[in-house]
């Protein structure tokens, strides 16, 4: 009988499917330096982006 497939703990920590089968990730530049950014901005970049397509194979393959 073989193993079980074990997922890649950094890439659960960073990434969620959606519910229509899309990879979704954290958006860079909100962890510091907010002052200076814009309210508009910073409320862009708290939303959940979509994994780019030729990035999304690579991902699919550590969570399994």
């Amino acid at each position: 009988m073989m193993p079980k497939m074990k997922s890649h703990s950094g890439a659960k920590k960073r990434f969620k499917v959606s519910a229509t089968g899309k990879l979704m990730r954290r958006q860079a530049f909100r962890s510091h330096l907010l002052t200076g950014k814009r309210p508009k901005r910073k409320r862009r970049l708290a939303r959940p982006a979509a994994v780019d397509p030729s990035m999304s194979k690579r991902i699919r393959q550590l969570l399994p």
